[in-house]
Order: C-alpha cells, then structure tokens, then sequence
C-alpha cells in the first residue's frame, strides 16, 4: 500500500499494488518517489514477486528499470536477492532506512545554529525515505530542538515536489515554512533572510559529486556567491562508491509534456552538483566534509553494491 504523492497536497489516496510491474508502475509514474522511498518499494516489490511464485530476476530488472538515477533502488534489490525470507527483509530495510535517517537528521541539525533561516529544495522528508526524511529529518530535528526558526521551501519544478508534498509535511509538523518559487532564492540569500541550504541526494558518488532534483545544483552556486552553508543530506545507501564521479550518474529525461504539451521541451529529472560546492554531507555515520574520497563511509553494505 503506497501513499499516492501525485494527489498530494488535496488528497490522501491509497495505491494498491500486487505485483513487482505494479510497484515499478508506481514508481515510473512517481506515486512514489524519493531515493530511499523508492528502494524500499522495490524491495517490497521483490517481496511480492516472491509471495506470488514470479521469476525473480525478471521482476528485479523490472523493477531496476523503473527509474534510472537513484541508486537505493539497486541497493535494495541486491539485498533482497538471495535472502530466505523476502518479505521480512524488505520489512527490516524500511525500518533500517526510517532509522538511518533518525540519525542522520540530530548530526545535521548539530550545523543549525538558533535563530537558522533554511531553505531546501524538492521533498526530502518522510514521504521520500519511508517515514522521517533525511534533509527535512533534519530539519524537524532542528526545530525540536528550538533553533530552527524559519523553512523556505522551493516550489521545486517541474512537479512542484516543494510545494505539494514538502509544505503538506511541514504544515503537519507544525513548523513555520514559506513556499517560494524556484527563482526567488537568489534574491532572499542576498537580502540576508537565508542561513543554511539543506537537501537531499539521489546519488552520492565516490567524490561527493552529488545527483538530486533538477535546481540543486544552481542553488549550490547561489549558496556559494552567498557564503551559505550547502548540506547534503543522506543516508549511506545513496553513497554509490562505484562511480567515480557525477559525470558517470545517469540522468533521468522524463516526458517533456510534463511540461508543456505544445513547444518542444527538456525535462531533465536531475542535475549533479559538484562536491566543491558541498560544505558537508551527513549520513547516519556523521558528518563528512572535503575531501570526500576520504571522508565518506566505505561500509561493507555500500561497498557490496
């Protein structure tokens, strides 16, 4: 049972799926979405393909070729593989993930300082990870602990990922937030009114360049001019220490009728953020900082990828 994100903010509405090509379908049509969230669906979609008697290689390269770019996806499937009992492990990766980002979020909210002003992009909360969020955890972390005062939240186009699904999570966390159009965020970091960027990660390769939603990486340049903090927030099954650089992260290309259905359009999913414009990125284990060859986590589960 998947929680619909594309009737989001206006509807609560259940998807029920049965088989392995009914999650990818999901996850294809993004009624779910987010790196973590989408590797616990496969896993459950391995589960079900299991539970049903399917060929399991076959259902795990349907699954796989759901969506291109979030490496969780390929994580959660080679754990499922082999395994006794599918549908316990899938059970045990969502509460692994919920737990990752629990931790993940008190290491990034120990970078708030009070008073702190944060902008983020897209949705990086608990619809995306499977129940808590990694750089929205983050942010609920912050404002348990009373420094965290203000959420500027980009619309995040073209899906509005920002304005549908992380404004719903933050009006239900009771935290003061403000949604603002993509193109707004240069000028309120030049008026002062922005302290820290905080997002998340769909790919993390092993330099720290870094794959998330398309305008990540033009408001780590803003950040940047400004002289503002720019977090990556994540946990260590986004880490893909595998591929070298983000110049060899698949960028996912959607329908350009997402768009517009009358011009011709680009509708680049995703942008790479070099690891130079990253003043840290947190996982479950700490923060790591520059350089990242170094300073990342080389667990034995991301190594096993």
């Amino acid at each position: 049972m998947l929680l619909d994100q594309r009737r989001l903010p206006d509807e609560e509405v259940e998807v029920e799926c049965r088989s392995a090509a009914e999650v990818a379908e999901a996850i294809r049509s993004m009624a779910v979405r987010g790196a973590p969230a989408i590797g616990i669906a496969a896993a459950y979609g391995y589960a079900l393909a299991a539970a049903r008697g399917e060929d399991l290689e076959a259902a795990a390269g349907v699954l796989l070729a759901s969506r291109p770019t979030a490496v969780n996806l390929a994580w959660a499937l080679g754990e499922m593989r082999g395994v006794t009992d599918p549908v316990s492990r899938a059970r045990e990766i969502h509460a692994e993930e919920v737990e990752r980002c629990r931790r993940m979020g008190e290491h990034a909210a120990d970078l708030l300082a009070p008073g702190a002003s944060a902008l983020t992009h897209c949705n990086a909360g608990g619809l995306a990870t499977g129940g808590y969020g990694t750089a929205v955890g983050a942010l609920r972390a912050a404002f348990a602990r009373r420094v965290l005062r203000h959420v500027f939240v980009d619309e995040t186009r073209p899906l509005l990922q920002g304005s549908r699904l992380t404004a719903w999570e933050l009006e239900r966390a009771g935290i003061p937030h403000t949604v603002i159009a993509d193109a707004a965020a240069g000028s309120l970091m030049a008026q002062g009114e922005v302290t820290h960027v905080l997002t998340g990660a769909d790919r993390v390769a092993a330099n720290g360049d870094t794959a998330n939603k398309i305008g990540t990486y033009a408001l780590a340049v803003l950040a940047a001019h400004h002289g503002i903090p720019f977090y990556v927030v994540a946990p260590t099954s986004t880490l893909d220490p595998a591929t070298p650089t983000g110049a060899d992260i698949p960028i996912e290309e959607r329908d350009a009728a997402e768009i517009t259905d009358r011009f011709p359009a680009r509708n680049p999913a995703f942008d790479v953020t070099p690891a130079s414009l990253i003043t840290a990125i947190v996982t479950e284990i700490g923060v790591h900082r520059p350089p990242y060859e170094g300073s990342l986590p080389r667990l034995s589960t991301v190594a096993s990828r």
